[in-house]
């Protein structure tokens, strides 16, 4: 018979920018196998009222074998109801902990790959706190509600025309899924990966509203 036990644990994340001269806090969620240390210098070049905070899924795995490289994962099939629950305890405290240092203007959610679906379920079950959502060549989870359409564009998707990840026929049906939901969309050149220069005009794009 199964028994589960709640107990502490430590998890971690990364940040630049500088506290002070930030007025916007950009959250990133990165992908599957990835690490936050890495996953966060994709957003080195923004501006410095930017503070960006990475924090790390709790499950961290060697990418080949019994060594070498390792990756983090935010949850598997194996039990994911607790790791959903877990993930929103411990993210949400982590932001509780970012706003009583700082009031910011704005504060923006992006998630990845495998970390959009843990930014979209973030969002939507706390969506007071946050004032926009990007979804990063992410599927929107499917044992979250679908939201209701919302026409004030706060929320974006995003996909590179050559991921290796989704087909031309995925890509187009992905679109028209988020675009029925609201939200803007864009592509770029590239592949599976965060392009810098669709951030940078997303956000510029948000500061404007």
């Amino acid at each position: 018979m199964e028994h589960k036990l709640i107990a502490q644990k430590t998890f971690r994340y990364q940040q630049i920018g500088e506290r002070d001269k930030a007025t916007h806090l950009l959250i990133v969620l990165h992908g599957y196998g990835q690490l936050a240390e890495f996953f966060i210098r994709k957003f080195n070049d923004l501006p410095e009222n930017y503070l960006v905070v990475a924090p790390e899924g709790m499950h961290r795995f060697y990418l080949n074998g019994t060594s070498g490289r390792v990756g983090a994962s935010w949850m598997t099939k194996e039990d994911r109801e607790s790791d959903i629950q877990d993930n929103l305890n411990w993210l949400n405290q982590l932001l509780n902990e970012l706003k009583a240092k700082k009031k910011f203007e704005k504060i923006i959610l992006l998630g990845f790959s495998q970390g959009g679906a843990t930014a979209a379920r973030w969002y939507f079950s706390s969506k007071n706190e946050f004032d926009h959502l990007i979804l990063w060549a992410s599927v929107f989870p499917p044992d979250l509600e679908k939201p209701e359409h919302s026409n004030n564009s706060e929320n974006y998707f995003v996909i590179g025309n050559q991921d290796e990840y989704f087909s031309t026929e995925q890509q187009n049906q992905e679109i028209s899924f988020y675009r029925n939901l609201g939200f803007q969309t864009r592509t770029f050149e590239g592949k599976h990966d965060i392009d810098s220069t669709n951030t940078l005009e997303i956000l510029n794009s948000i500061l404007d509203k």
